[in-house]
C-alpha cells in the first residue's frame, strides 16, 4: 500500500517531467478514452453495458489490424495511402476464389493474404528504388487496386460470404467459457511480469537505466486488473470474442517483432533518419520493402475481418472513411506523423477511441456529421501533442 501512494503522490512529478522531455506517451490517448466514456455513459447509461463493450471490441479488429500495418509506414515517416483498396482487393479475392470458383477456404484466405503482401510489396520496392515519396507511390495504388478490385468482382457487385464458413466465424464466433478470458487474462499479466523482468535483468547486467522491480510489480497489477475487468465484462454478455483475441495477439506479436528485433530496430533508426541509416550500411531498400509489404499484409487482413463483419463484399468494400479511420487511430495512438516513435499498441488505443465515439454517436441518434467532428477535433489534437512533442524532444538536445 506505501509503494501504491508513493506512486499516486509522484504521478504529478512524473507527468511534469514527461512533458518536459516530450515523452507523454499514451497518456494523452487514455484520458481522452476515459473522457469519451465517461461522457458517453452519462448520456446513456447502456454504453459501457457488456453488450456494447462486447461488440465495440469486435468492431475496432477489422480497421484495426489496417492500422497496425499504417503504424509501421508512420514510423518511417511515411504514409500509404492504399491500405483501403487493398482491404478490398483481398475481400474480393477472397469471395470470387471461395463463393463463385469453389476453392477450399483456406486457400482462397492464403491467396487473399497474399495479395495484400505482393501488392505492399511492389509500392515498397518502387518507394526504395525511385526514392519518389510513399504517398505517391500509394496514391497509385489506392486507384490501382480498386480498379482491380472492381474487375475481380465484375458484373455482380456484390458476392455473399456464407455465413456458417470460417471468414464469417472470425468475428462471430465467441468463447463462451468464461474460464477461457479469465485464463488469457491472467496469461497476459503474467506475460508483461516475465518480460519486463527479464529486460530489467538485461539492463542492470550491462550497467543501463533500467526499472525497478516494484515498477514491474505495479505495471503488472494495473495489467491485471485491466485484463480481468475486461474478462469479467465480455463473460457478462457472449464471452470473449475470437476476433478480439486474435488482435490482441497479432498486435502483441507485432510488437514484439518492432522493439526486440534486428528488424524492428531498423525501421526505427530508418525513421529517426534515412540519410544516417544510409551511412550505418543499412539495407534501406530492404527495410522500406518490408515495411509496405506488412502494411499491405494487414490492410489484406483487416480487409477479411471487415467483410466477415458483414458477410459480404461489394464494390463499395475498402471505400468510405475507412483510410481515414486507419491512419487517425495510428496517429491518435500516439504514434508520430515525423516518423521514429510510436508502437503497434498505439492502433488499438487509436481505434478504441475512434471506435467509441462511432458507438457513442449511435447509441445517442447524434447525427454522424457530428462524429466526424468530434474525430477531426481529436486527431487534430494528437497532431499538435505530436508536433510540440518533438519540438520539446530537439530543444532538450541542443541544451
Amino acid at each position: 500500500m506505501r509503494a501504491v501512494a508513493r506512486a499516486v503522490r509522484s504521478g504529478p512529478t512524473v507527468v511534469r517531467r514527461k512533458l518536459n522531455a516530450g515523452e507523454l506517451g499514451s497518456l494523452p490517448v487514455v484520458l481522452v478514452l476515459a473522457v469519451v466514456w465517461i461522457t458517453f455513459q452519462s448520456l446513456n447509461e447502456n454504453f459501457l453495458s457488456p453488450r456494447n463493450l462486447s461488440n465495440l471490441s469486435v468492431d475496432i479488429v477489422g480497421t484495426g489490424m489496417i492500422a497496425v500495418g499504417i503504424v509501421f509506414v508512420l514510423l518511417l515517416g511515411e504514409l500509404d495511402l492504399s491500405v483501403g483498396s487493398i482491404s478490398g482487393l483481398a475481400a474480393a479475392v477472397f469471395a470470387v476464389l471461395n463463393v463463385n470458383n469453389g476453392v477450399p477456404e483456406w486457400l482462397a484466405l492464403i491467396v487473399a493474404v497474399l495479395a495484400g503482401t505482393v501488392a505492399g510489396t511492389v509500392q515498397g520496392y518502387s518507394i526504395a528504388r525511385t526514392r519518389v515519396p510513399a504517398f505517391v507511390i500509394t496514391l497509385a495504388g489506392l486507384l490501382t487496386w480498386n480498379g482491380l478490385m472492381l474487375s475481380v468482382l465484375g458484373d455482380s457487385g456484390t458476392v455473399n460470404l456464407d455465413e456458417n464458413g470460417l471468414v464469417a466465424k472470425l468475428t462471430s464466433y465467441y468463447f463462451t467459457d468464461d474460464a477461457v478470458a479469465y485464463g488469457l487474462a491472467a496469461v497476459a499479466a503474467g506475460a508483461v511480469f516475465l518480460v519486463s523482468d527479464r529486460d530489467r535483468r538485461r539492463r542492470r547486467a550491462i550497467a543501463m537505466p533500467h526499472r525497478s522491480l516494484r515498477a514491474i510489480a505495479l505495471r503488472t497489477g494495473a495489467v491485471a486488473v485491466v485484463a480481468f475487468g475486461v474478462a469479467y465484462l465480455l463473460n457478462r454478455f457472449q464471452g470473449l470474442p475470437l476476433a478480439l483475441l486474435i488482435f490482441l495477439v497479432v498486435v502483441a506479436g507485432l510488437d514484439v517483432v518492432l522493439r526486440r528485433t534486428h528488424y524492428g530496430r531498423q525501421v526505427y533508426a530508418l525513421g529517426g533518419s534515412v540519410e544516417a541509416a544510409r551511412r550505418a550500411s543499412l539495407s534501406v531498400t530492404w527495410v522500406q520493402t518490408a515495411v509496405l509489404a506488412a502494411s499491405g499484409t494487414m490492410a489484406a487482413v483487416g480487409g477479411l475481418f471487415l467483410a466477415s463483419r458483414i458477410t459480404s463484399v461489394s464494390q463499395s468494400s475498402g471505400s468510405g472513411v475507412l483510410l481515414v479511420n486507419a491512419i487517425a487511430a495510428a496517429v491518435i495512438g500516439g504514434t508520430s506523423l515525423f516518423g521514429g516513435r510510436g508502437t503497434t499498441w498505439s492502433a488499438v488505443l487509436g481505434m478504441l477511441v475512434i471506435q467509441s465515439i462511432a458507438s457513442g454517436m449511435a447509441i445517442t441518434d447524434t447525427p454522424p456529421a457530428v462524429q466526424f467532428v468530434i474525430t477531426g477535433g481529436v486527431l487534430f489534437a494528437a497532431v499538435i501533442i505530436d508536433s510540440l512533442s518533438r519540438h520539446s524532444q530537439a530543444a532538450r538536445r541542443q541544451v
